[in-house]
Parts: structure tokens; sequence; C-alpha cells
């Protein structure tokens, strides 16, 4: 179902529909999310977060409106509001209570010692490059995010940012010069010292 269809069917049916733009967008919403908090609870509670917000704006506006909303800049821009709203109210880390006396840290669990090799790596790369794009400056990170991660046009961004389209591109730009940087620095450092 594309998104007019799906804007049609929750201005004539809200609660009926809104299943559908949950199971629609719940994954893309996360990814984002995780790009910005960087830690799955996090991500898992801004991404359930801007869909209750979602569904209350939703209820108050009129179907017309909700018929001529582009669905998909409006949730991100949503999910990024969530997102900045619980940076500037950062609580302390969780730790668990579940740890051993000793000290020491839990074992992994049986299926993550049976991955592949390759996996890991992958796996490793991945979170690597999501704490280089976590270090970002906000006004690149969001451009990035939503350009590369959530998959957004330029124009989508731009909405979704309230930014001119060209500043989106041009903060686009800026931010992959930086990770494609930072990624050589990090290249260099672990030739570096593999030649010891």
């Amino acid at each position: 179902m594309c998104d007019e269809e799906l804007a049609a069917a929750l201005a004539a049916d809200l609660p009926g529909s809104f299943e559908r733009l949950v199971r629609a967008y719940q994954g893309r919403l996360y990814a984002f999310a995780l790009g910005w908090a960087r830690d799955p609870r996090d991500a898992e509670e801004i991404a359930q977060d801007a869909f209750v917000r979602a569904y209350r704006a939703l209820a108050g506006y009129p179907a017309e409106r909700v018929r001529a909303l582009a669905l998909r800049p409006w949730l991100y821009r949503i999910a990024l509001n969530v997102a900045h709203n619980r940076r500037r109210r950062r609580r302390a880390p969780m730790v668990s209570l579940d740890r051993p006396g000793d000290g020491a840290a839990p074992e992994p669990a049986e299926d993550a010692r049976r991955l592949p090799e390759a996996q890991v790596e992958l796996a490793e790369q991945g979170d690597e490059l999501g704490a280089l794009v976590a270090a970002l400056p906000a006004r690149y990170r969001g451009a990035v995010i939503l350009r590369h991660v959530a998959g957004l046009g330029y124009a989508e961004a731009a909405a979704v940012l309230g930014q001119p389209v060209g500043t989106v591109k041009a903060n686009v730009h800026r931010g992959t010069r930086l990770l494609r940087a930072a990624l050589a620095a990090r290249r260099d450092l672990y030739e570096t010292q593999g030649a010891r």
C-alpha cells in the first residue's frame, strides 16, 4: 500500500488502519532512531513514542488534512523531535543488576558463539561506522542518517529537517566526506599498528 492509500485509509478509519502504518514504518523508524541513539533500547523507545505521538496527532486532524499528509517525512520529523527531546533530558546509563558478583562479564549467549566469523566482523564494522556517524556534528548527522540510513530523498529529508534542499545536500556531502576521512584515518591506524 502506497503512502497516499495509507493516508486515505487513516483518514477514513484511524483505529482500524493505524496498525498498517506501524507495520509499514516500524523498522524504518527504529533504524533511524538507532542512528541517533546508538542504543537499541533507546531507539525502540524513540520509535514507539513517535508512533504514539503520530496517533494522537492524527486523531486531532480533520480527515482532509490526514489524506493530504506526506506520511514518510511527517513520521521521520516526529521521530527526530522525539530523539532531540530525549537527548536534551538525557538520563544516566542503565546498569544491569544481573552481573555476577565477581565482576566478570556475563557469558555470551550460546547462539552468539556460533556466529560465523564473517558475520561478527560485519557487525563490528557496522558498529564502528555507527559510532562514526554518531560522532558527526548534529547538522551533518541528521542529513546523513535520513539520506543514507532511512533512504529518504533530498526533498523529504529537507522537509523532515525544516531546511532548504540545497542545505541538506551540502550537509549530506560534508557529513559523508567527514565519514570517509574518519574511516581512512582508522584504516591507516590499523595498518600502522599491524606493521609493528
